[in-house]
């Protein structure tokens, strides 16, 4: 291969270890963050002196897949062995990281066996699978992530209520304004700092506002390609921690975290393209097209078994529990927001569908992954979807799962989910969730020691 460097708004894209060297002694970069998104979609990795950093000396245990959101570990029956995986950096995610002290980048890495072949269990390679079967057909996806989150009053106590936090004046919101601009001028500061850090690290976040909860935001991302995309909001959400830190707050993508407020969520908005850049979904008179009649029956047959993915964890399921404030179905219509799958109100070229149903909590490699999975499915067997509803969905038949047990249960079981996500993965991933629901059946409530008992 041939030495190639390409910067565009401080990122890097390098084809050997000179050209690393080079970009990181231009900007004095002292450490380099390398890492691997895990199944939560957490930073897996090492950090690494840069006159150490290379492509060839990196390895790290495949067993960082089977971790839970504890830090556990579960049996793999694919990894008895606990063997390392090879790392090797992506050349094209080289990027500052702006809220170090000292000067700093960060790295994917993408995971290799030993023989030279992929780690299939991987999430973003997990994504480019999927991808891939989108290529052999010579498509090509085009997402755009809005991701929701809350900031919070610093507190260590876990078992304390999360409260929003001080704006101006130490004066703390806590009715529903949303897309009010004055309350999110109280958070300027904050607001300036995500902004910096994103343009340092080339995130193309658009527009931002103020959402349901108290204290609850909204960031919309540029659409562009998969993987691409899921490395910005993987990045993103290490932004909104740091930068929350920075301003003396916490933020959290839980799905639910205050009982009685809005939960978050994390839409997606999809087409695809051909080769030559025109949407399929789109004929050539404007009209919607068959393959976008088929992917919109995708998500609709579909999504229910791969619902682990799109709300992983016990909380996830919270967000449901009141129908008039989050989709709790999969019907679709045209510039409707009570429906699970929306389409916006757009001209032909920019037509698409939102998925309204994932939590901000997901992986978002995973996410990203499973729904363009259930739409390639609708595409290739010429699926049907219902019709556009009229009105308000909202209060409609619950179409989704109320419990992740069953949402377990349906993805272990999904022959779909298997060819498209990768069988090794559906396993081990089901396994995972499964004991991150069997640890936390371990724990009682404070409803069960208050209310149940000594009422039983």
């Amino acid at each position: 291969m041939h030495a190639e460097s390409v910067l565009s708004n401080d990122r890097c894209k390098v084809s050997d270890d000179d050209v690393f060297q080079s970009w990181m002694q231009e900007r004095n970069i002292e450490d380099v963050e390398a890492f691997v998104p895990d199944m939560a979609g957490s930073a897996r990795g090492k950090l690494v002196p840069a006159d150490k950093f290379g492509s060839g000396n990196l390895k790290m245990p495949e067993a960082i897949f089977s971790q839970t959101i504890s830090g556990d570990y579960i049996e793999d029956e694919n990894n008895v062995e606990d063997r390392d995986m090879l790392l090797i950096p992506d050349p094209t995610t080289l990027r500052p990281v702006p809220w170090a002290t000292d000067p700093a980048a960060s790295v994917f890495l993408d995971c290799y066996h030993r023989d030279g072949a992929p780690v299939t269990k991987s999430p973003r390679g997990v994504l480019r699978n999927v991808l891939a079967k989108f290529e052999a057909r010579g498509w090509i996806p085009v997402v755009a992530p809005e991701v929701e989150f809350y900031l919070l009053s610093p507190q260590t106590d876990p078992n304390a209520e999360a409260e929003p936090p001080e704006g101006r004046l130490g004066w703390t919101e806590l009715a529903r304004q949303p897309y009010s601009i004055d309350t999110m001028n109280d958070f300027d500061p904050f607001i300036n700092s995500v902004y910096a850090y994103c343009e340092a690290q080339g995130i193309r976040i658009d527009t931002l506002s103020q959402e349901m909860g108290p204290a609850q935001f909204e960031i919309n991302f540029l659409h562009g390609n998969a993987v691409d995309l899921a490395d910005q909001v993987f990045l993103f959400k290490r932004t909104i921690r740091e930068a929350a830190i920075e301003h003396e707050m916490h933020a959290t993508f839980l799905a639910k975290p205050m009982a009685e407020d809005a939960g978050s969520s994390l839409h997606i908005h999809q087409s695809v393209v051909d080769k030559q850049g025109r949407n399929v979904f789109s004929t050539a008179d404007g009209e919607p097209s068959d393959l976008f009649y088929g992917f919109l029956a995708g998500l609709q047959r579909y999504m229910p078994e791969a619902m682990l993915v799109f709300a992983p964890y016990v909380n996830s399921y919270r967000r449901f529990a009141n129908p008039d404030s989050s989709p709790v179905n999969l019907s679709w219509a045209t510039d409707n927001r009570t429906v699970g799958l929306r389409v916006p109100d757009a001209p032909p070229e920019a037509r698409r569908i939102e998925n309204r149903l994932a939590g901000s909590d997901v992986n978002p490699y995973l996410a990203l992954a499973a729904s363009l999975s259930c739409g390639f499915l609708g595409m290739v067997e010429g699926l049907k979807p219902t019709e556009p509803i009229e009105g308000s969905a909202y209060g409609e038949d619950f179409e989704l799962h109320r419990h992740i047990y069953s949402a377990i249960d349906a993805m272990r079981g999904s022959n779909a989910m298997r060819s498209m996500l990768g069988d090794d993965f559906v396993t081990l991933y089901a396994a995972l969730k499964m004991s991150e629901y069997q640890e936390f059946q371990e724990i009682i409530t404070p409803y069960e020691r208050e209310i149940l008992m000594f009422n039983v």
